[in-house]
């Protein structure tokens, strides 16, 4: 996927609100900020860390990115509290 199309996908999503599907298979619509724990040392944040994700971003491959104390983490360092 280019810029432009990647640019295009995006136009139609917000990078304050993301969905997730639950444990017994609930669809959750959750608005930034919204906390998750950190898994795995990165950066500044250590694990078990409560944080607040401020914007949820994708970048050119279309992996998910947190956007956590103006610093962009990939969403698979975290576990999100629901």
């Amino acid at each position: 996927m280019n810029k432009k199309e990647l640019a295009e996908t995006l136009k139609y999503a917000s990078p304050r609100v993301i969905y997730v599907v639950t444990w017994n298979n609930l669809l959750k619509k959750l608005f930034c900020p919204f906390q998750v724990k950190v898994i795995h040392d990165i950066g500044a944040l250590r694990i078990g860390d409560i944080v607040f994700v401020e914007a949820v971003k994708v970048n050119l491959e279309l992996k998910t990115v947190y956007i956590i104390q103006g610093k962009a983490y990939y969403y698979y360092h975290f576990e999100i509290i629901v």
